[in-house]
């Protein structure tokens, strides 16, 4: 009896062994089929998602193409303000093949409506909305347009037809612009059902539901189709449009998703796929792996020696102004090491203590995202480990992280030491090159110095010895007293032509010495008086009348005394060198200060030098302000080339322009405030 319980047992230890496999088997088996026939389901729902998806993105595609093409025919339109007649002609056109259109109107740069055309297919009551007002969508499109130089889309509205119907709209304004003229604004108004039932595919209308939507989820137009199915798949795409976004809503039904018709073939199919997806799953992440791990080695290798070659520095930051990178060439720049920027516990080391107040000011307004960085770069000023301050340029920009997040800000940063020097170097080269300039003016009036100086000795010479005649040796104090009157006038007119020649040497001193340049407010007839000496020095050689005049009530300019000093000079010596020929008669040069008309308020001072010459042909003309190029036989070639830079260091322009009948015209502006 105990041996046949012991058998009975040891058989039923076996049959539910066996009986454990097999359960095994089948609940394998069934889970597989289960599985498998879930997956296709799961595969057919999403193939049906993505088809509908590849679908709507190909609408969006065709009526943004569309749209686009409706830009440019409105771009090429005849304008409204050249030929009426054509712009309505066009106009019509446009409207009469294109059903979406149910609107076209002109508007002047003022955003007036001076003409419009509406489609011949339907009529709206336009009446029912306010098409001039400030605050409609129209016109903030064509402010925006008129800003950007493109083409802008108004936020859609509903325009009531009454009876409880009415139709959703949505704008467009065109700016028409030759060179830099705004000429006007196409508006042309779209009617979003129509859009959808003519500008999409007619398959996918047929089959599917469309509609336009705002972001929200509301409605503005639809497409309707009758369901066939009692699963709905949706696809929203967003049409993005300058100045306005709505979203393409495509709806389409289909019946529950199809089983594997045999389930034996489904259930082969899926231990075959179970083992075989098991060992090809196994190769292929194992592969993958070891390939994401390459190439996530090279990517790391590679952006160490790019950063390591790079001489920009880079810092990031989070949303709170913590510092979480900074490459080596930052480090390098500042002195300090990685881990003592990155240490929370300490503040900016690279900042002057001085200037940290400020700059932890100006950190929070960039971090609270009111000022956006400008693109061009701010400078600013750095603190290197030992102490040295150094001008910088940062660039700043937002840091995305892959998800489309605004994670904080990156901060390219560039060293403007060696800029700054190299400027430095540019400005005492140009200082030195307008010394040179003048000692060569000077060199050039050196004979008309001395002609000058000889008439006032002279005279003091011939006063000296009439002195002599009049006091021989041996005169009496009858005679002395007798010949008094005549001796203190002769000393008079003597120490009047000693002064004579002072100012003469003292004017052509003041030109040549060599200074720093500084700026100060001078009177402009006090830049007059320091030129004219020397001015009219050459101009009595040269048989040159000079004629000034200086407007009155003129205020006070701010400018380098020195500098445009020289400037009145070469203008003035040109001009009478352009005279000296047998020709011109009568030699007349003309220097004039007056007020100048400006746009912006600021009230600046004209300085006009006119000859009556032989003026500038077009080949002088184009290499006229060129350094070295002269048509003087003995010119340097550097006098209107310095000219120009001094007026342009001074914030203006020199200009020439013909002089009527003949003649040149040179002219230059001075400001009469501080600009620091």
């Amino acid at each position: 009896m105990a041996h046949w319980a012991q058998a009975l047992a040891q058989r039923w230890h076996q049959s539910w062994r066996r009986w454990s496999l097999w359960s095994a088997l089948v609940l394998l088996v069934a889970g597989t089929l289960v599985t498998q026939v879930w997956l296709a389901g799961r595969y057919e729902i999403s193939e049906v998602q993505q088809r509908l998806d590849r679908e709507a993105q190909d609408a969006v595609s065709d009526i943004r193409s569309l749209f686009n093409d409706n830009v440019n025919r409105l771009r090429s339109m005849p304008r409204y303000d050249s030929d009426v007649m054509a712009w309505q002609s066009a106009a019509a056109t446009i409207l009469r093949n294109q059903r979406d259109l149910a609107h076209i109107e002109w508007r002047n740069p003022q955003l007036q409506i001076e003409a419009s055309e509406e489609s011949p297919y339907l009529s709206l009551q336009w009446s029912a909305i306010d098409r001039t007002g400030m605050n409609t969508e129209s016109h903030t499109a064509c402010l925006r347009a008129r800003n950007t130089g493109a083409a802008s889309y108004a936020g859609s509205y509903f325009l009531s037809q009454g009876n409880g119907t009415g139709l959703e709209l949505l704008e467009l304004c065109v700016p028409v612009i030759t060179g830099d003229q705004l000429h006007g604004f196409a508006v042309a108004t779209y009617i979003l059902q129509n859009v959808l039932s003519d500008l999409v595919n007619e398959s996918l209308r047929r089959n599917h539901e469309l509609s336009f939507t705002e972001t929200d989820g509301t409605r503005l137009a639809i497409v309707s189709t009758p369901r066939r199915g009692t699963r709905v798949f949706t696809s929203n795409q967003l049409l993005d449009l300058p100045g306005v976004a709505l979203m393409l809503r495509v709806d389409s039904w289909h019946a529950a998703p199809n089983v594997f018709p045999n389930v034996l073939t489904a259930l082969v199919t899926g231990m075959s796929i179970a083992l075989i997806t098991v060992l090809v799953v196994l190769v292929r992440d194992n592969r993958r792996r070891l390939k994401a791990e390459r190439d996530l080695g090279d990517a790391l290798a590679f952006r160490k020696a790019m950063e390591d070659s790079l001489v920009t520095g880079l810092r990031a930051r989070d949303l709170h102004g913590k510092v979480t990178y900074v490459n080596p060439a930052f480090c390098e720049m500042v002195g300090f090491s990685a881990e003592e920027i990155l240490d929370p516990s300490k503040a900016t080391p690279y900042w002057p203590p001085e200037m940290a107040p400020e700059y932890a000011r100006r950190q929070q307004i960039r971090l609270s995202g009111h000022l956006p960085p400008p693109r061009e770069g701010y400078e600013s000023t750095f603190m290197h480990k030992d102490g040295r301050r150094f001008p910088v340029l940062i660039f700043e920009a937002p840091l995305i992280n892959a998800a489309g997040l605004h994670t904080g800000w990156m901060s390219a940063f560039v060293d403007m030491s060696e800029q700054r020097r190299v400027e430095e170097l540019s400005r005492a080269s140009q200082e030195r090159l307008q010394a040179t300039a003048r000692l060569a003016t000077v060199g050039e009036m050196a004979s008309l110095l001395s002609h000058e100086l000889n008439q006032p000795l002279a005279a003091i010479s011939s006063y000296a010895t009439g002195i002599m005649n009049l006091l021989p040796e041996g005169a009496s104090p009858d005679e002395v007293q007798e010949h008094l009157p005549d001796v203190r006038m002769a000393v008079q007119r003597m120490a009047f032509q000693a002064e004579r020649a002072g100012k003469v040497i003292k004017s052509v001193h003041g030109f040549v010495r060599r200074r720093d340049q500084s700026r100060e407010f001078v009177q402009a007839s006090e830049l007059m008086d320091a030129v004219l000496p020397l001015v009219r020095l050459q101009a009595r050689k040269l048989y040159v009348d000079v004629a000034t005049e200086l407007a009155p009530g003129l205020p006070a300019v701010f400018c380098d005394r020195t500098m445009v000093e020289q400037v009145l000079l070469n203008l003035s010596r040109n001009g009478m060198q352009a005279m000296d020929y047998g020709g011109t008669h009568p030699r007349v040069l003309q220097m004039l200060v007056r007020l100048a008309p400006s746009d912006d308020g600021r009230a600046w001072v004209e300085f006009v030098v006119a000859d009556v010459g032989e003026g500038i042909s077009e080949e002088v003309a184009a290499r006229l302000y060129t350094p070295f190029f002269t048509t003087k036989d003995e010119g340097m070639g550097l006098g209107l080339s310095l000219c120009r830079t001094v007026v342009e260091q001074h914030g203006s322009h020199l200009r020439y322009l013909p002089n009527q009948p003949r003649g040149t015209i040179f002219s230059f502006t001075l400001p009469t405030w501080r600009n620091d």
